[in-house]
């Protein structure tokens, strides 16, 4: 395998004007992103913005028209297999095996990577995901944040160093939804790089340390929540001044169109 070099060692992700169609469809217009190794960074975008056409291009599942990508120093559209090996990939629904234990899902996972150890593999994540006892429970009895938890943990096995999360809390309840930003937050803690698109501006809010908000297929904001809050002036209500929400950022920016002029 080739040791990752394109890529400067802080960085897990970079794209330089990537662009994608279907069709007559432009979905990305040109993307530039950097991901720093170890931190969490959120996409944001309303439905049909392009951020799952983006991810699955990050994960080789899909082919660029234009532009380049690199994933933990690996070009996607030229060395496809070395990404692969350095990525795992959390859809919208968990991707788990009901009729099985929670321990026996992470263990077949493990056994389909030719890992060693399986049994204590499986055992470590059931412990890092809070999850020891229920991990001889079939996963049917589990709750949604259980469920997603699971997934996750199943996603980590073989220790990838980036991980992609594509709107992971989609229909949880809002317990659920703080368990799995527990989780996520333990996983850049721990050195794991996470891209995560999602809707729900709270949980970018709370969990990001660097915001991109893509619309109609471009990137039209990116930066720290603090830097984004400074776009807008604050308002002053009671004498007092209330500073923007990333709500406020959101939907001033969203409003707007790429000419600049409301829409």
């Amino acid at each position: 395998m080739l040791a990752p070099m394109s890529t400067p060692p802080a960085l897990s992700i970079s794209t330089r004007g990537l662009e994608k169609s279907f069709k007559d469809l432009k979905v990305l217009q040109g993307v530039d992103i950097d991901v720093h190794r170890g931190s969490i960074f959120a996409l944001l975008g309303s439905n049909g913005a392009g951020k799952t056409t983006l991810v699955k291009i990050l994960c080789t599942l899909l082919k660029a028209d234009a532009g380049t990508a690199q994933v933990n120093g690996f070009d996607v559209a030229t060395q496809a297999a070395d990404v692969r090996q350095s990525i795992s990939l959390t859809g919208q629904f968990a991707a788990v095996d009901e009729i099985l234990s929670g321990r026996e899902n992470l263990i077949m996972v493990a056994r389909l990577r030719h890992l060693k150890g399986p049994g204590t593999i499986a055992d470590d994540l059931l412990q890092r995901f809070s999850l020891t006892e229920a991990g001889s429970r079939r996963v049917a009895t589990y709750s949604g944040g259980m469920r997603r938890r699971l997934d996750i943990a199943m996603s980590l096995i073989g220790d990838p160093p980036v991980i992609f999360l594509d709107e992971p809390t989609t229909g949880l309840d809002p317990q659920a939804r703080l368990e799995v930003w527990r989780a996520v937050k333990e996983l850049a803690a721990g050195g794991t790089t996470v891209l995560l698109t999602t809707q729900y501006l709270d949980e970018a809010e709370h969990l990001a340390d660097r915001i991109a908000i893509l619309r109609e297929g471009r990137i039209i904001v990116n930066g720290t929540l603090d830097e984004l809050k400074r776009l807008l002036p604050p308002a002053k209500v009671e004498y007092v001044e209330k500073q923007p929400t990333l709500e406020d950022v959101f939907l001033t920016l969203v409003a707007t169109s790429t000419d600049g002029q409301p829409r």
